[in-house]
């Protein structure tokens, strides 16, 4: 299988797509001095990369997830729901609605897209690595943005914990046939 990480960031007058995934308060509620995330700047860069897709006019699709349980902190009526005001839908941007880890599983993403994709949110090993994932193998160029990623610490099942900077750097790894990875600054430099 090829590699698409090795390819420069050149989309032409192809259509430019930013994917916000699940950057929502109750992501960051669940961050804590001993549940740290790496990027704690993440929500803010992505913020910026939304307000220069929105100068460029480029399309953006909000992906927001939403659990069964009125205990979570996702489900849709609790107020924690909400995107993160960095990022908060203008109105007429798009919004998908996904009950998975991936936002192509029981959405209709897949026919909504055309031409290459930006994505950033959270959680860099959950829900972008899932749909980072499927819409490489559907045939998306697909960049991920390093420095707007959220990812938080992972426990073993033998209880070792592994911080979150190396959680995000194995999806990364993960991603290299997948996806290829820019920051902000080199996406912040496009025309």
């Amino acid at each position: 299988m090829g590699s698409r990480s090795a390819r420069s960031i050149s989309w032409g007058a192809e259509v430019r797509t930013l994917i916000v995934i699940d950057l929502q308060e109750a992501m960051r509620a669940e961050r804590s001095v001993d549940w740290p995330w790496a990027n704690d700047a993440a929500p803010t860069v992505a913020g910026r990369l939304l307000d220069h897709a929105r100068a460029r006019g480029w399309r953006v699709i909000h992906v927001h997830h939403h659990g069964d349980d009125p205990a979570d902190g996702f489900h849709p009526l609790n107020p924690l729901c909400a995107a993160m005001a960095e990022v908060t839908p203008l109105p007429g941007e798009e919004i998908v609605v996904k009950r998975g880890s991936s936002a192509f599983i029981g959405t209709d993403l897949a026919e909504r897209l055309s031409g290459p994709l930006l994505i950033c949110g959270g959680e860099a090993n959950m829900c972008v690595e899932s749909t980072a994932r499927m819409a490489g193998n559907l045939g998306f160029a697909v960049t991920l943005v390093t420095d707007a990623l959220v990812c938080f610490p992972r426990r073993a099942q033998d209880g070792r914990v592994f911080p979150p900077q190396a959680v995000l750097d194995m999806s990364l790894a993960n991603l290299r046939s997948f996806a290829r990875a820019a920051t902000s600054e080199e996406i912040l430099s496009l025309p």
